[in-house]
């Protein structure tokens, strides 16, 4: 399922990156890579979506959310 869809505060697994090479090394380079563990903090309809890894919180558009494959 992509990362857009999953509730805040749930833990979540990065299955796969559907993105170019250009995208899918910035988020690789964020720590979103196949294998690494996230927290959704936030997703609502207003402000950013919100999603710590590796002790860091990173804002995501939801275009580059839509893009990661979790489980």
């Amino acid at each position: 399922m992509p990362l857009s869809v999953v509730q805040a505060g749930r833990r979540v697994r990065v299955v796969a990156v559907d993105a170019g090479h250009g995208l899918e090394g910035r988020l690789a380079a964020l720590g979103l890579a196949p294998g690494e563990e996230i927290e959704v903090l936030r997703n609502g309809l207003d402000g950013p979506f919100l999603v710590a890894v590796k002790g860091s919180r990173l804002a995501l558009g939801r275009g580059m959310a839509q893009k990661i494959r979790v489980a």
